[in-house]
């Protein structure tokens, strides 16, 4: 059987009593950072694999495919795997889901051990809207503003992670998606000791972060307003045309109109282009 083993976010006491028992009884275990875990096993004051000791092989993005199908021969050989990633759980922005898809396509078993997660601390935290919600991962590092333009219009509230030193030119690229006035949060080093909650309209934070700012992040986004009325083509035409009489260029005035419609950009670019 194959287990999936949530590791806490960053405080250690966190740890559920069914994580140290499964670490400290597992025979084969993959993590992300073999290093990390052993650290985490010594600060729990346990050890991998009990007093036998556990193999420990590394599970990571760059040979993902290949320890995939190792560890999937392992599990059809009858052996145990218990799979951690350094936080979080596994195949949840993370290295994982390859090996529960050939798991689920060869009937082994999987089941897995749940633990704290930054996605949803970082909503209950944010104070905005948790009854529905979308998990979005990392942003591409090119294409940001077509990407958050095909969500401005997304309803549910928006959960992302950003690197440090890509927050600030990420929140810039929110702001003029989704309106500079549009409610979020940034929630820095959650559970650790330095943990902040920063909520505010994203022109703001987007400020913020212009300074130094460390740590993991998870960047919390108010879902777009509902739309007072149906709209149209001739309305995305309109739209464009009365901003392009002000003076804007083409491609801008339809950047703004799909933002201020709250729709996004890919329907008002076909609407003025003809598609």
């Amino acid at each position: 059987m194959l287990t999936l083993a949530g590791i806490p976010i960053g405080n250690g006491e966190d740890a559920q009593p069914r994580l140290l028992s499964a670490i400290e009884g597992a025979s084969l275990i993959a993590a992300e950072d073999t290093r990390r875990l052993r650290r985490f096993a010594e600060r729990m004051g346990i050890r991998p694999g009990g007093g036998t000791g556990a193999r420990i092989v590394s599970y990571y993005d760059a040979n993902e495919a290949k320890r995939a199908a190792e560890l999937l021969e392992e599990l059809r050989a009858g052996n145990d795997v218990l799979l951690v990633t350094d936080a979080g759980m596994p195949g949840v922005s993370d290295p994982g889901y390859r090996l529960v898809a050939a798991c689920a396509e060869a009937g082994v078993r999987v089941t897995a051990i749940p633990g704290p997660s930054a996605v949803t601390a970082a909503l209950a935290l944010s104070g905005l809207p948790t009854d529905r919600f979308c998990f979005e991962g990392f942003p591409p590092r090119k294409g940001q503003d077509r990407y958050f333009g095909d969500l401005s219009a997304e309803r549910r509230t928006l959960v992302f992670f950003e690197s440090p030193h890509r927050l600030a030119s990420t929140l810039v690229a929110m702001a003029h998606a989704f309106g500079g006035d549009r409610r979020a949060a940034v929630c820095r080093e959650l559970t650790k000791t330095y943990e902040e909650v920063r909520r505010g309209g994203l022109v703001d934070l987007a400020e913020w972060a212009k300074g130094e700012v460390k740590g993991e992040i998870t960047v919390v986004v108010e879902g777009a307003p509902q739309q007072r009325e149906a709209l149209g083509a001739d309305d995305y035409v309109a739209a464009v045309a009365e901003l392009e009489a002000r003076g804007v260029p083409r491609k801008q005035a339809i950047q703004e109109a799909a933002r201020e419609l709250g729709v996004p950009k890919r329907e008002v670019y076909a609407a003025v282009h003809g598609i």
